[in-house]
């Protein structure tokens, strides 16, 4: 109050979330599934526009009713999505990116079915190396993006989106009324067959 300056706190502010929404029409022809979701994402602030297209395109994938985006890089306790029944068990973990062998192999333990999406250009290294340590969890999905359709898809985030996301005999178009991207994910590890 006697004119001095005011100082500077000595540590930095927290950085927020950037808050984007999305309304995605779905029509996957090979799942049965048809529906119009509307997305609040929070993409955290050292997230890319690549990554937060790789969360929506996974729930895309994926999507159903009980489907929701987890704390993802804000917490190593929970996926970037996941679906969980009445009781609170974990039925589908879903991760983006590169996650090491050990994370996958707990989520492995705590969820009926844990998948997969990686997506930059350095995906093959990462799944030769973790390929070994992972290959007999049966419960384990893991599905990669070409690097190319995920930097077409990272132009397509904005603030608000109005994206529609069709899949049909594996193949996968996702756009936004005036550019769609055409892909088809490679198979890196399947479920392993009931028996």
């Amino acid at each position: 109050m006697n004119g001095a300056p005011t100082q500077t706190p000595a540590f930095p502010m927290a950085i927020k979330a950037t808050i984007y929404k999305a309304n995605l029409q779905i029509a996957d022809m090979d799942r049965g599934y048809y529906a119009d979701h509307s997305l609040t994402i929070a993409r955290h602030p050292s997230e890319t526009d690549e990554r937060m297209m790789m969360r929506v395109l996974a729930f895309a994938l994926n999507a159903n009713d009980t489907l929701v985006f987890g704390k993802g890089l804000s917490d190593d306790d929970e996926p970037d999505l996941w679906q969980k029944d009445l009781t609170g068990s974990i039925e589908k973990w879903i991760e983006v990116g590169l996650p090491d062998d050990k994370r996958l192999l707990k989520a492995c333990g705590r969820s009926d079915q844990v998948l997969a999406y990686c997506y930059n250009s350095t995906s093959d290294i990462w799944w030769k190396q973790i390929a070994g340590k992972v290959e007999r969890a049966r419960n384990l999905c893991v599905m990669q993006v070409p690097a190319e359709a995920a930097a077409q898809m990272a132009a397509l985030a904005q603030r608000t989106m109005h994206l529609q996301f069709t899949v049909q005999d594996g193949q996968v178009w996702l756009g936004d009324g005036e550019r769609v991207v055409q892909t088809e994910l490679i198979m890196r590890k399947e479920f392993a067959a009931r028996r």
